[in-house]
């Protein structure tokens, strides 16, 4: 039994992850612009990462911000979506996985919108600049 609680403890992976199989829509910022917008499905959801599957194979280091259909409703009557801030960790074929380093629930509109616009205005953007910042603060630079 001890050497049981010792594997959880040295290996962080496994932590439990949420089996959230859930449409998604997500965008991909490179050096600071906007390079891919599309949809796809949820997999997993766990305390510091999404893992998902999308249309293509994703760059690892790169912004991404995935608004995810969330199950359940607001005050039983309002949808919502599971906004994720992170940054690529891996991608092999169309899975992928991202961290989460910053997250936010947002209502959404109670009809289906199959096309939605792609803003440029986007808090991927600042997100992603905010957290160069921060590294070149602490880089010195």
């Amino acid at each position: 039994m001890p050497t049981e609680k010792m594997e959880k403890r040295t290996d962080r992976r496994k932590k439990f992850r949420f089996p959230i199989h859930r449409e998604l829509r997500y965008k991909l910022l490179d050096e600071g612009v906007l390079v891919g917008a599309g949809t796809g499905q949820s997999v997993n959801v766990g305390s510091g990462g999404v893992a998902f599957s999308i249309d293509r194979e994703l760059k690892p280091g790169a912004f991404v911000e995935l608004s995810i259909s969330w199950p359940v409703l607001l005050d039983d009557t309002c949808p919502m979506r599971f906004v994720v801030f992170g940054r690529v960790l891996r991608s092999v074929g169309r899975r992928s996985a991202c961290t989460i380093d910053k997250y936010e629930f947002r209502t959404q509109a109670r009809s289906v919108q199959t096309a939605p616009a792609v803003r440029n205005d986007s808090m991927l953007q600042r997100f992603a600049g905010s957290v160069r910042k921060e590294s070149m603060k602490a880089a010195g630079l």
